[in-house]
């Protein structure tokens, strides 16, 4: 029987805005694919990004580009092989799992291995501000675990400080989003030690890290613009300490879990991340991070509403998707 695919875009509302080093934004804006056999139906979410050269149109196209090869048959594998890594294959890809598990009666966590999913602890994302207003979020939240706190920029330092203040039992993962230079990112490096951070993200533009092979890091340094897939993953060998594997810029579960896998291989710390999206987005990477060292998984909790049924939230800990969500 054909497989049908078809494509919806969406939007929700963020909470408020969303600041990182590169700009702000108030909506998520999502692109579902939905891949149909009969009466059952898979479906998978991707968030285009810019930073990648990525558009809601150039994203829908290359999904809808593959219809005919899903139409056909095509398998996960297979698809590695038709599609780029990037938004659109991962939203084909993920309806894919979805649809398997829904035809095999058969969940997308059993068939990965994974007996009994447990509860994550997620981190949730502080946005860009003067320290001042970071500190306040940063106060709002303190009772949270673990807080993503997006930095990169001048006055950093400050940023840094006042939000180790205010959330002083919360452990703290700094994502610079490529904002630091050569210039600063000893300083910089050296103060979050001294605060005792426990992870910082992507301090220094991908293709331009070479220094971090050169000078001592005194906190885990992980990589995310740096790191897609699998495929030259042993340049980031010496650079870095831990990788961010996020289903848009793997190109979906399937090239994830090789990516996870070859991460471990070569010693990385693993850290599951994710765009701004809703629980259909995170459903997937839930069970991609079930080993993960960091989870940052907070996509729904920084919209003003997410699609139900949903994942659910208490505080920091999210649980596993259940079938009528996806997988």
């Amino acid at each position: 029987m054909d497989r049908v695919l078809s494509v919806v875009e969406e939007r929700f509302p963020i909470a408020g805005s969303f600041t990182i080093s590169r700009g702000s934004k108030t909506e998520a804006e999502v692109i579902v694919c939905t891949v149909s056999q009969g009466l059952k139906s898979g479906r998978g979410e991707c968030v285009p990004y810019r930073r990648y050269g990525e558009t809601m149109q150039s994203v829908r196209a290359a999904i809808e580009a593959a219809s005919a090869a899903v139409a056909a048959g095509i398998g996960r594998d297979a698809l590695l092989a038709v599609m780029q890594p990037g938004a659109a294959r991962n939203a084909v890809d993920c309806a894919l799992w979805d649809l398997e598990a829904k035809l095999a009666g058969v969940g997308a966590a059993e068939r990965l291995g994974i007996a009994e999913p447990r509860l994550l602890e997620t981190a949730f994302t502080l946005s860009l501000a003067s320290p001042e207003a970071m500190a306040a979020q940063a106060r709002a939240n303190a009772s949270r675990p673990l807080l993503k706190v997006k930095i990169g920029g001048e006055g950093d330092i400050e940023r840094i400080r006042a939000v180790c203040e205010a959330a002083p039992d919360s452990r703290i993962i700094l994502d610079a989003n490529e904002g630091w230079t050569d210039d600063n990112v000893r300083e910089n490096l050296a103060v979050a030690a001294e605060l005792g951070v426990a992870l910082v993200e992507q301090p220094l533009p991908a293709g331009r890290e070479a220094i971090l092979g050169r000078i001592v890091r005194p906190v885990p340094v992980c990589a995310d613009e740096s790191v897609h897939t699998a495929d030259g993953l042993e340049q980031l060998v010496g650079l870095y300490d831990a990788i961010n594997i996020k289903l848009d810029k793997a190109g979906g579960l399937t090239a994830a879990l090789a990516l996870r896998d070859r991460g471990r291989e070569f010693g990385f710390s693993i850290m599951v991340g994710c765009m701004v999206g809703t629980s259909l987005a995170m459903a997937p990477a839930v069970l991609l991070a079930q080993d993960a060292d960091f989870v940052d998984l907070d996509g729904p909790l920084l919209l003003a509403r997410d699609r139900q049924p949903g994942l659910i939230y208490r505080g920091s800990l999210v649980s596993p998707p259940e079938p009528e969500l996806w997988g």
